[in-house]
């Protein structure tokens, strides 16, 4: 947790400007983050210790400006903070720095590889990733806090044992655009199913039941025909 030198009176989330009022630079800065959230929604759907925020504002003094990542990840925090949900995290209120940050490098660098890893350094943020497709490879860094400072980890996807997930990149289809995705993995790296998948698989799963319902039917009616064939009555079998 990071130690706070912090007025005595302090604002609370709802006094705070909810936004930096930049907008994004590219719209993989809110489909990527927003792809990992809706399969965690799927995931931990029976789970309310967990926030995932996009572009959502990170206050750790009411004197500065917030730090404002394309996603995040806080465990053991509230899922609603009330109604009307979080307008911003202020880490005052939470007390539970964000576990895991994303940010998504776009046509315009905004500093990611330098001063917002150092931001998420001094902040403590166990894992800071960074995705860039316009880099040669890896498209993907996965940033571990390890006595202080950021050790680079590898692998893709790369295991997060502290969350309970892994995290990767590869191509697939999302919001019908075809191309490299982040997503989410288990501990022997087979992908989470997005949404859309998981409906289709429970679809084709339903129709497989249903054919083999009415193959089954058919059979029954074959073995009755022959029965009555003998002069035997099916329906007085017991």
């Amino acid at each position: 947790m990071l130690e706070y030198n912090l007025p005595r009176y302090l604002p609370s989330a709802e006094e705070l400007p909810d936004s930096d009022e930049t907008p994004v630079d590219n719209e993989l800065q809110e489909l990527i983050p927003g792809l990992l959230k809706a399969i965690l929604l799927m995931l931990w759907s029976e789970r309310m210790d967990w926030l995932f925020a996009i572009d959502m504002g990170i206050y750790y003094h009411p004197d500065k400006p917030p730090i404002v990542p394309d996603g995040f990840l806080s465990l053991g925090v509230e899922r609603f903070y009330d109604e009307e949900l979080r307008p911003s995290y202020v880490l005052w209120d939470e007390n539970v720095v964000p576990i895991f940050v994303l940010e998504v490098v776009s046509q315009n660098y905004r500093k990611e590889y330098t001063t917002k890893l150092d931001e998420y350094e001094a902040l403590g943020v166990l894992y800071y990733v960074i995705y860039s497709s316009r880099r040669r490879k890896p498209h993907l860094e996965v940033h571990k806090l390890v006595n202080g400072k950021y050790e680079l980890q590898e692998g893709n996807p790369v295991w997060l044992p502290e969350i309970g997930l892994g995290i990767g990149c590869e191509r697939g289809n999302y919001c019908g655009v075809t191309r490299e995705w982040m997503y989410w993995y288990d501990e022997q790296g087979q992908r989470y199913l997005t949404p859309a998948e998981q409906v289709k698989q429970e679809t084709q799963r339903a129709q497989q039941e249903a054919q083999r319902a009415e193959v089954a039917e058919k059979r029954v009616q074959q073995l009755a025909e022959q029965l009555r064939a003998l002069g035997i009555d099916p329906d007085n079998l017991a």
